[in-house]
C-alpha cells in the first residue's frame, strides 16, 4: 500500500500487506544519526530550502551536531546555501558529506556532479534510489539532528523518504496565498497516512516590513494559516518575513551568518519532540 510507512511495529492496521519486517533502510554502520526532521511543502516556490537552512543553522547554534540531507534531487540548493562544492572524500566504508565552515554536514546531488548546472534527468525510481543512498552510503558522523530538505509534492521521493528514513517529525512550510489551504491539507494528510507526527507550520513570505515606518505589508494577501492550523489542530510555529538579506546570504553561501531568531520557536518544538 502507498500509505504504508513501512514500519508495521508502529501501525495498528490489520491489512493483508502486514509483515514483520520494516521498509526502513539501514543507516550506514559507520554513521550515527539521533533525530531526523523532514521539512516539506505541498508545492514549490515557498522557500522550503531557505527554511531548512535556517533551521540547521539555528540548531547548530544550540550546540547540536547538525546535518542537511538534500532530498530535492532535481532542484538541489543546499550546497549553494552553505557555500560548499565538494564532499570530504570517500573510503571503502562510504562517502563523507561536505562540511560547512560552522561544522554542518551536507549531502546533495550537486556535490557529485561535474557541473552543478547540469540537470538531473532521471526517472522517479532512480531519483528515489539516490535519496535512499544518501542515508545508506554516506557516513554521517555523530549527528544530533538531521534536516531533510524534501522536494515539493507527494510523489516518489517524499514517499521513499517517509518509508525508508526514521522520520521523527515533519515541519510544513507554507505561504499566505489562498491556494495553500488545499496544498497544506495534502501535505498533512500524507504525513498522517505515513504515521509521522507533524510538528507544526512555518508560514514563509508572511509579510514585508517597511524599512522606514516598520509597518507590516501583506504582499501575498491576508494570511489564512491560523485557520488552517486550527482545522488540523496543529500549531503555527513561525511567520517569517520577506527578508532580502536572507536571500542574499543564501545566494552567496553565507546562511551561517544570518539571524535565526525568527525560527527560534520552531527549534523549541523540535527539541521537545
Amino acid at each position: 500500500m502507498s500509505s504504508c510507512s513501512g514500519n508495521c511495529s508502529s501501525c495498528g492496521s490489520d491489512c493483508a500487506d502486514r509483515k514483520e519486517e520494516s521498509l526502513l533502510a539501514e543507516l550506514n554502520p559507520h554513521s550515527s544519526v539521533k533525530k531526523v526532521i523532514a521539512v516539506v511543502s505541498g508545492k514549490g516556490g515557498v522557500g522550503k530550502s531557505t527554511v531548512t537552512a535556517m533551521l540547521a543553522v539555528a540548531m547548530a547554534r544550540q550546540g547540536k551536531k547538525v546535518a542537511v540531507l538534500d532530498a530535492d534531487i532535481t532542484g538541489p540548493s543546499a550546497p549553494t546555501a552553505f557555500g560548499v562544492n565538494e564532499c570530504q572524500g570517500a573510503n571503502e566504508d562510504g562517502l563523507f558529506p561536505a562540511l560547512t565552515r560552522g561544522g554542518i554536514q551536507v549531502m546533495s546531488i550537486n556535490l557529485l556532479l561535474d557541473n552543478p548546472a547540469d540537470p538531473v534527468v532521471w526517472r522517479g525510481p532512480v531519483i528515489a534510489g539516490a535519496v535512499k543512498q544518501f542515508w545508506t552510503d554516506v557516513i554521517w558522523e555523530d549527528v544530533d539532528y538531521m534536516f531533510v530538505d524534501m522536494p515539493p509534492g507527494t510523489g516518489d521521493v517524499p514517499l521513499t523518504v517517509f518509508q525508508s528514513l526514521p522520520i521523527d517529525g515533519v515541519v510544513i512550510v507554507t505561504t499566505p496565498q489562498d491556494l495553500v489551504s488545499m496544498i497544506v491539507a495534502k501535505a498533512v494528510k500524507m504525513a498522517n497516512m505515513m504515521h509521522i507526527p507533524v510538528l507544526g507550520f512555518v508560514e514563509n513570505y508572511s509579510y514585508l516590513e517597511c524599512p522606514d515606518c516598520g509597518k507590516k505589508i501583506e504582499v501575498f494577501g491576508k494570511s489564512h494559516i491560523n485557520e488552517i492550523a486550527a482545522k488540523f489542530e496543529l500549531p503555527v510555529l513561525a511567520k517569517l518575513p520577506i527578508d532580502p538579506s536572507v536571500a542574499e546570504a543564501y545566494d552567496n553561501g553565507l546562511m551561517e551568518t544570518v539571524n535565526t531568531d525568527a525560527v527560534g520557536s520552531v527549534i523549541d518544538a523540535i527539541l521537545k519532540a
